[in-house]
């Protein structure tokens, strides 16, 4: 009897003097496990790196047009400024002093082989 009930005891952790608390082994993932957590990570920062890439290159894209545009615009405003300084001297060179002082000349004879 003595023997059924050591048994009873034992399997309902009733045991006198002993210490009820059980420890649980931790568990943690495997070496498998965290080999595929730490690719899945690498591969989601490799993402995020290409997202910002392709952000700053779209960005490149749209300031290199720009670029190109000031340049067009500027070759333009140049241009518009060399037509503007000379049709100024033509009517500066007319209102002058000196345009007004000059003679007209006359052909007087034409040469003959």
């Amino acid at each position: 009897m003595s023997l059924g009930r050591q048994q009873f005891v034992a399997n309902n952790r009733f045991i006198k003097n002993q210490n009820t608390t059980r420890f649980n082994k931790k568990r943690s993932i495997g070496p498998i496990s965290n080999t595929i957590v730490l690719i899945i990570l690498g591969c989601l920062l490799g993402l995020l790196y290409l997202t910002q890439i392709t952000k700053t290159n779209a960005f490149g894209y749209k300031l290199n047009a720009l670029n190109i545009e000031k340049q067009s615009l500027q070759k333009e405003h140049d241009e518009l400024e060399v037509s503007s300084a000379r049709l100024q001297a033509i009517d500066r060179v007319k209102t002058s002093a000196v345009a007004n002082n000059l003679v007209s000349v006359a052909p007087s004879s034409t040469v003959q082989n």
